[in-house]
């Protein structure tokens, strides 16, 4: 074949491979859908009504020490901090709300919301195989609505406890680490929509928790990380991350003190 081909047909198909090869690279690119129709995430509209409740209440004593003790009465859901910004995650990127439709029975509901959770977290899938809710505008008003049935449905507690990126937090983590987690996670969100962070100290485990970020704004001194904590189903928080430092901040809040944490992404890789 190539000895039938002229030098002028060889100049023409050398030209046009670096084209086909671009070609190539955009259909590669293209095959990922955008996330929710590049929507972005909305607090508001695509997070659980309900919070994950804490087991401990924590606080400074009269002599400054932080202390804890067991809240009486025991909230009735706790321990579900990665089970709720995982499926936060999973109904932003494979659900649709379609409040025209008529509302449905329980049991259809049932079966919607174990199609959800049953998804991939580190896929999203097309358009035309997300799960269609109908009767509801958003997730917000969804889980307003059907409150004890997502709780029920979306996951127990050892979800929390067994997910699988745990191996990393006892091993060192670098400030080297931290800085490549850091651009990895505005990677992440200009490319692909929220992330689920784990966010730790190892060994004291003075916090060993799931947030899921959905926006960030960057400065010269820091990367400001927009949160939905599981906790706090009112209103979004922050978490910063320290340039000089190499370092993720989260200021206090009911059950930590403020400071620095570790973090990384998890629902992202077959070991996270």
């Amino acid at each position: 074949m190539r000895a039938s081909l002229g030098r002028g047909h060889w100049r023409r198909l050398c030209a046009f491979v670096p084209v086909l090869a671009l070609t190539a690279l955009c259909s590669c690119a293209s095959t990922r859908p955008a996330t929710s129709d590049s929507r972005r995430f909305d607090f508001q509209r695509d997070t659980f009504a309900y919070a994950n409740g804490l087991v401990w209440e924590y606080g400074y004593d009269t002599n400054g020490v932080w202390r804890s003790h067991k809240r009486v009465p025991r909230p009735d859901y706790t321990q579900h901090c990665f089970v709720v910004a995982r499926c936060a995650k999973q109904f932003f990127e494979n659900a649709r709300f379609d409040p025209l439709q008529p509302v449905a029975e329980e049991t259809t509901y049932r079966r919607l919301i174990r199609q959800v959770v049953a998804t991939s977290p580190r896929r999203q899938l097309p358009e035309p195989e997300c799960t269609v809710i109908p009767g509801y505008a958003d997730l917000r008003a969804f889980s307003t609505a059907h409150e004890k049935l997502l709780k029920d449905e979306c996951g127990s507690a050892w979800r929390s406890y067994l997910q699988r990126g745990h191996w990393r937090m006892i091993f060192p983590v670098t400030r080297h680490h931290q800085a490549k987690t850091a651009n990895l996670l505005l990677a992440h969100l200009r490319e692909r929509g929220p992330a689920v962070v784990h966010v730790f100290c190892f060994p004291q485990l003075s916090i060993n928790h799931a947030l899921l970020i959905f926006d960030a704004k960057e400065t010269v001194t820091d990367i400001q990380f927009t949160i939905y904590d599981p906790v706090d189903a009112a209103k979004p928080g922050t978490m910063v991350f320290d340039r000089a430092n190499r370092s993720f901040f989260l200021p206090p809040n009911p059950y930590f003190r403020g400071g620095p944490v570790n973090a990384y992404e998890i629902y992202c890789k077959w070991d996270y």
